[in-house]
């Protein structure tokens, strides 16, 4: 009977969907696809200041077929529709999207009466995880989004909210005030 104890406490059972869901959620693997000025955003997530790696998606992947996440950032004009819902079909299922910045929530600024040139946000061509309002948006706001989407995938949230204040803030250790007398 001990034997059972031991390994009831040792060992934990849980369904092969939400173990699969942990580690897709910890090794995302984003597709970026920056059309505009959210791009530059995009890029200074993935740089040393902000330090995309420490939350699993260290690697934006050049090619769908590697990718589980694609990130649209940008205007997306009708010209360029086909080849982005070309992209997302590439992708391998289990798949997300990303949309990053007024212009692929909704079109942006580019949308007014009689426009025919620009699709009125990426949720026309596929489905849409997660959005991040902003024209552009802040590295921070990219980084809450990924974590939006492992929250999602996994239900519970690991990281604490990521702010400007929390992103800037240094690891040093802080010489300690002296007491005057």
């Amino acid at each position: 009977m001990a034997t059972q104890d031991v390994l009831q406490s040792v060992v934990q059972f849980s369904r092969l969907d939400r173990l699969l869901d942990l580690c897709r959620a910890n090794s995302l693997w984003p597709m970026t696809f920056g059309l505009a000025c959210c791009a530059i955003e995009m890029m200074a997530t993935g740089a040393s200041r902000f330090d995309l790696a420490r939350f699993g998606a260290e690697v934006f992947r050049p090619s769908p077929r590697q990718s589980d996440v694609m990130i649209v950032s940008g205007t997306i004009n009708r010209k360029m529709a086909p080849a982005v819902q070309t992209l997302y079909d590439q992708m391998p299922e289990p798949k997300w999207v990303i949309a990053m910045g007024n212009c692929a929530i909704s079109g942006g600024p580019f949308v007014f009466k009689g426009q025919y040139a620009v699709v009125e946000g990426a949720s026309k061509l596929f489905p849409v995880d997660v959005v991040i309002p902003g024209c552009p948006p802040r590295p921070e706001a990219l980084i809450e989004g990924i974590l939006k989407l492992e929250e999602k995938l996994t239900g519970t949230r690991r990281w604490p909210r990521v702010t400007p204040e929390s992103a800037w803030k240094t690891a040093a250790p802080q010489a300690p005030e002296q007491e005057s007398a």
